[in-house]
């Protein structure tokens, strides 16, 4: 664990805020930290004073018995008392500050499934997964849903930590400092893979942001006839591919993340992979071993339907 804590390069480090909501989260950190570096001190200072003050110096004496002490103990009570009051002030002021509703904000709707991270982009027409894209300094309001069990979505350098409920819908804000890819995860124990259901938060400057929308929003490229994308694209229809996921204009499954603009992605099965031919195929050989707990099944699949596969899902960009 100190090791652990001396880790020069820990992206879900919560003391290197990037974001005003995150600095104001750090700031009630360090107050209460201090806080309470104060009180241990004084606390195992007494007691070490009273050890050594009082300690059997061999006289043989029994020291004296005290019964009570109205005086000392009314201050014990109320000095924790006043701490505790005093901290409720910045506490409560940091709580409604990271509350309260933002002018014009992006609207994200975010839905946990195990285990994997949906988001909408409500008024834009952009549905994607595991990866969050956000303008840097732009308000960002994020509704929070689940449709199985309870999660907890959490980016720690740019938002606080916030579960995610089944038949509860909850809101919070996001925003970034500055462009940069933002690592995140589930925090909550939501079944075999939740350590795998992880996300990533990808802020970008304004142009970037509008450029990455503009080509969400365009429509699946047709694979060429006769090419293993073309084989791949029926493969994707009579192996049950386009009954769990979404490819506009080809299918509506619901099941599994959308499809429509997967190889734009860095990422794959919750984040847990990198983007790559090589990973493509070793998830499609056996999904549910390299994610345990996936719904996606092992649809048995041969080196060539596979090959086919991914030829089919690099047109869609």
């Amino acid at each position: 664990m100190l090791l652990a804590a001396c880790a020069k390069n820990a992206p879900q480090d919560t003391l290197r805020p990037a974001s005003p909501d995150t600095r104001s989260i750090d700031s009630l950190f360090w107050l209460t930290f201090w806080v309470a570096v104060v009180v241990f001190v004084l606390v195992e200072g007494l007691i070490l004073f009273a050890l050594i003050r009082h300690r059997d110096k061999g006289e043989g004496v029994e020291p004296v018995q005290t019964h009570g002490n109205a005086r000392l103990e009314l201050g014990w009570t109320i000095a924790p008392a006043l701490v505790l009051f005093m901290l409720a002030f910045p506490t409560v002021g940091t709580i409604w500050k990271l509350a309260r509703s933002r002018p014009n904000p992006i609207k994200v709707t975010v839905t946990g499934h195990q285990f994997w991270w949906e988001y909408r982009y409500e008024g834009l027409g952009v549905v994607t997964a595991n990866e969050l894209h956000l303008p840097i300094k732009r308000n960002v309001e994020l509704t929070l849903k689940s449709v199985d069990v309870i999660h907890s979505f959490w980016v720690p350098r740019l938002f606080g930590k916030h579960d995610v409920e089944p038949g509860r819908v909850s809101r919070i804000n996001a925003s970034a400092d500055r462009p940069g890819v933002y690592l995140g995860q589930c925090v909550e124990f939501c079944g075999l893979s939740h350590a795998n259901m992880r996300l990533r938060a990808i802020a970008q400057t304004s142009d970037d942001f509008a450029a990455w929308v503009e080509s969400q929003r365009q429509a699946p490229a047709t694979p060429a006839a006769g090419s293993d994308a073309e084989a791949g694209f029926n493969l994707f229809q009579t192996k049950g591919c386009s009954g769990c996921h979404t490819v506009d204009g080809v299918s509506k499954g619901m099941i599994g993340p959308n499809l429509t603009h997967v190889l734009s992605r860095t990422s794959f099965a919750g984040s847990l992979l990198e983007m790559s031919p090589e990973n493509l195929r070793r998830w499609l050989r056996d999904p549910p071993k390299v994610k345990p707990g996936s719904k996606m099944p092992n649809l048995g699949l041969s080196d060539a339907d596979i090959t086919q596969l991914i030829a089919y899902l690099e047109t869609l960009k």
